[in-house]
């Protein structure tokens, strides 16, 4: 590494936030990128470790030691040629990674990590205001058509990949633009549309064709595809909510959060909603209660806050993590401990260990969570009922599955236990020849990093399929 010394000498600075009582004004993002120069810094603590761990949480296998010793030496666009050899997107990982590389950082041991994040997220943000980053259609053309259904991180990694070598990508998308829950699910506050908005571009400008508004099995029926297509990869996401089937589920007012949060992307991008739930789900004046502690509840606190709810609570039913992990058990795996997102800091009470037993309103309306604390065995405990007002109860205790109706139904795909398109991270092929699968529709629900991961694993196998042999790395 260029500076060896550097972990000792430099002081860990990451980015900060723009003040919440600024930020939620509005729906664009608010991290301050830290600049050119303190990014360099950062680089240069990296430490050359003999064994470099943040390999190891990184699912897409970043070279990270790499392009921080070439951050820290000026070396920007050749840094971004190693970042883009391992991840498509890293401008998305940039924003909405949890950085499991960070908890696999030898500094960790100290609480002091090296910035990985933000140095990926300002390599590729460089790299765009730079003009490094252009399409690179393919020089010579296969002959062969591949259908990619679904357009979020795992379809666009995996067509982006598959048109770089030659063949004819089509990509079928049921909404009216790409990007899956990237652009549906993800508050624009945590990652804008215009970086969805320039890789479609890109990809376009390389020959991915896109389909907008085709629901594959309801629109066209997969065996059409299938006599047009020499290989079909099903990127569709898991998409079928956990429900809470309890007194009062049928109450207005009680919500998916995934029809809460894809309406107010769409009102942010101008979209009209073709989902047929025509009627707005709105928080301002209403007092909120999130069920469900993760990711996507708290991306409904953040909008909820910003919609001019009058207060918000957050229910989680596993018991509060402690704040801080033993790294002696948990070091260089991802930790299990208490973590309060900028949507937190925004305004939010949370309870851990809550069990919702009934939703009771009035006019058919909801207006009361009756809760209870549970046990370790999430039974309720005797004695500790109590109720929390709600005029809106948002439902964010994440996906069980794809969706069977329609496309998996129709194609006979075998499943998995969990309900998942059954296929293995060597060939992801399905039951059905000529059919592969990846992201969440084949591993469940996951992380943005791990779809891009599939995707990019998705074409090398379809390449090697199709063609026999293949340069697209794993």
């Amino acid at each position: 590494m260029g500076k060896v010394t550097g972990f000792l000498e430099i002081d860990r600075r990451d980015r900060k936030y723009r003040p919440a009582s600024d930020r939620i004004r509005n729906y664009k993002e608010f991290v301050i990128p830290l600049g050119r120069e303190a990014t360099r810094d950062q680089a240069a603590r990296c430490m050359n470790c003999g064994i470099p761990y943040c390999h190891n949480g990184c699912p897409v296998n970043n070279q990270i030691p790499d392009w921080n010793d070439l951050v820290y030496n000026d070396k920007w666009q050749e840094a971004l040629g190693n970042l883009h050899s391992t991840n498509n997107f890293p401008e998305f990982t940039g924003r909405v990674c949890p950085a499991p590389c960070e908890a696999s950082c030898t500094l960790n041991l100290e609480d002091t990590p090296v910035t990985i994040k933000s140095i990926e997220c300002a390599i590729v943000d460089k790299g765009w205001e730079e003009g490094w980053i252009v399409p690179e259609p393919a020089e010579v053309k296969t002959g062969k058509k591949i259908a990619i259904i679904g357009s979020g991180p795992a379809g666009l990694a995996a067509a982006q990949q598959l048109a770089r070598v030659g063949h004819e990508v089509h990509v079928y998308e049921r909404q009216g633009r790409a990007g899956g829950l990237l652009r549906y699910g993800i508050p624009d506050f945590k990652m804008e549309k215009s970086h969805v908005d320039r890789r479609v571009a890109q990809m376009e400008a390389e020959g991915v064709v896109f389909h907008y508004g085709v629901n594959v099995g309801v629109d066209i029926e997969p065996q059409e595809l299938l006599a047009q297509y020499d290989a079909i990869g099903l990127t569709g996401g898991a998409e079928k909510p956990r429900d809470l089937p309890i007194e009062g589920r049928d109450l207005d007012g009680v919500q998916f959060a995934m029809d809460f949060l894809p309406q107010q992307n769409r009102r942010n991008g101008g979209e009209p909603d073709t989902t047929g739930n025509a009627r707005p789900i709105l928080a301002g004046g209403k007092h909120v209660v999130v069920i469900g502690g993760g990711d996507t509840g708290s991306d409904c606190i953040g909008t909820s806050v910003r919609q001019g709810a009058l207060s918000v609570t957050q229910l989680e039913i596993m018991p509060q993590p402690p704040e801080k992990e033993n790294k002696a058990l948990t070091w260089p795996n991802w930790p299990l401990k208490l973590r309060t997102s900028s949507s937190h800091e925004e305004g939010a009470e949370r309870d851990f260990a809550v069990g919702t037993v009934k939703f009771t309103g009035e006019n058919g309306k909801v207006k009361t969570l009756h809760c209870t604390k549970v046990d370790a065995s999430f039974k309720p405990i005797a004695g500790t009922e109590f109720q929390l007002k709600a005029d809106l109860v948002l439902l964010a205790m994440g996906f069980v599955s794809p969706v069977h109706d329609g496309l998996l139904e129709k194609l006979g795909v075998k499943l998995d236990g969990r309900g998942n398109v059954e296929a293995n991270m060597l060939a992801y092929k399905t039951s059905v020849e000529k059919v592969f699968a990846a992201g969440d529709m084949r591993r469940g629900q996951s992380l943005v990093v791990w779809a891009i991961r599939e995707g990019r694993q998705m074409a090398h196998a379809i390449d090697k399929h199709l063609m026999g042999e293949t340069i697209l790395p794993r």
